[in-house]
């Protein structure tokens, strides 16, 4: 099994997915994804990595705004990821996204972003000077209740979130301030598993948090569902 993993940018950021993803099992292979090397024909699945926030041309936003990244953005990671993700899709593989990745997964869909949730919600959300905790809701008629149940505590790291939903999508978890935790297809019938969400499930499994459904059984069904794709190919 080869999971196509995109390079979040820094060699430890990077190991977390790689320890949550195969946890000591010798026949999972995390392949890095990035401008600089790795194809997605290669892999069987794709994870869609945290990171810096995309460039606003993708979803139509403002270039000026608070919390915009000093060093700028990085549109050739944009550019590679919504490809290798497009290539996913087309080719009926597995696909798992993670903050950024939630967010290139709903601009991609033709959706658009909170450019920065503000005072308020960074004391939620934002990663100031760790990783805050908050709880989480789940919709009880989703694919993510059926894998994790109602919800429990998450730990956040970000500064934007989902304004308009993109196409196909549909909402599968909110914060109690009411930003969107999760998506999945709105219709998954016919289309490959799909699922994203903007919390950090790497970190949690690397810092052992309680609830293991969100972050444990996540990953678990991650990996079934490539095997039934690599079967079914």
């Amino acid at each position: 099994m080869r999971i196509g993993l995109t390079y979040t940018g820094t060699p430890e950021k990077h190991e977390n997915y790689a320890r949550w993803l195969q946890q000591g099992q010798e026949d999972i292979a995390v392949i890095r994804l990035s401008v600089e090397g790795g194809d997605m024909a290669d892999c069987d699945a794709l994870v869609l990595s945290g990171g810096v926030d995309i460039h606003p041309s993708f979803y139509g936003g403002d270039l000026l705004y608070d919390e915009a990244p000093l060093a700028g953005w990085k549109q050739e990671r944009d550019a590679f990821e919504k490809a290798a993700l497009e290539r996913a899709w087309a080719t009926g593989k597995p696909v798992l996204g993670v903050c950024r990745g939630l967010q290139l997964i709903n601009v991609s869909c033709g959706g658009t972003l909170v450019q920065d949730l503000g005072v308020l919600g960074d004391k939620t959300h934002q990663n100031r000077p760790a990783d805050k905790e908050h709880e989480v809701m789940v919709e009880r008629d989703s694919l993510l209740y059926g894998i994790s149940g109602a919800g429990g505590w998450i730990n956040s790291a970000h500064h934007q979130a989902i304004d308009r939903l993109g196409k196909g999508l549909r909402v599968n978890s909110h914060a109690g301030d009411g930003v969107i935790e999760g998506i999945e297809w709105e219709e998954p019938e016919g289309r490959p598993f799909m699922l994203a969400v903007q919390w950090h499930p790497e970190r949690m499994y690397v810092h052992g948090f309680k609830d293991r459904s969100l972050y444990a059984a996540i990953r678990d069904r991650f990996i079934e569902e490539i095997k039934k794709s690599i079967t079914r190919s």
